[in-house]
């Protein structure tokens, strides 16, 4: 059996269907958006104190911008003695200066003997530390002058640990071996890849 030939009236008709059922298609499968409308159970007096917060809040905006510049001023100053670098090496040899040029400034029965460089580690998330070990042999009291001079320099160096051998002569001369540690960028310190090690 044949379908007769739709006429041009029928033909409109069924284009119209069409293009209604994709109207209807389209309005029932559109995503509904989320509207918060504020719901007639609040009442006069949680709007009021929601909008007491409101004000505290803004209130407050300006003394926490003002402790938040304190605090980044207080960090620029900080970080004024970190040890800028370009490369670990530089950041090495510009702690092994300081030390040095302290060294300089003590009797001449202080002697600094080797230095030896250790690697790089994190020191948190946002810093780096340099590792610099060195053989000074002094009598102790010059040895303490030394260690608060160091301590007193305007870079971030301090020493990590002191190891003091037996005093060697009458002079009462002591062989120590001293480890540096110096604040740089985490960006001086490389990332370790893999997993943990065994």
């Amino acid at each position: 059996m044949r379908m007769p030939e739709l006429n041009q009236r029928d033909r409109r008709a069924l284009l119209l269907l069409g293009v209604c059922a994709a109207v209807f298609a389209a309005i029932y499968f559109w995503p509904a958006e989320s509207v918060s409308v504020v719901g007639a159970e609040v009442t006069v007096e949680q709007m009021e104190q929601r909008v007491t917060k409101l004000r505290r809040m803004a209130a407050a905006a300006p003394g926490r911008q003002e402790a938040l510049n304190r605090v980044k001023e207080e960090l620029g100053k900080r970080e004024q003695g970190m040890l800028r670098a370009a490369t670990v090496a530089q950041a090495q040899a510009g702690m092994l200066e300081v030390v040095r040029r302290v060294a300089k400034t003590q009797p001449e029965t202080f002697v600094l003997r080797g230095t030896e460089f250790g690697a790089p580690r994190p020191l948190g998330d946002a810093y780096g530390e340099v590792v610099m070990t060195v053989i000074v042999e002094c009598p102790i009291e010059q040895l303490v002058t030394f260690l608060v001079d160091v301590s007193n320099q305007p870079e971030l160096i301090a020493v990590s640990e002191v190891q003091l051998s037996q005093a060697v002569g009458n002079k009462k001369i002591i062989p120590s071996r001293l480890t540096f540690t110096g604040v740089v960028p985490r960006s001086l310190v490389p990332e370790k890849k893999g997993g943990p090690g065994f």
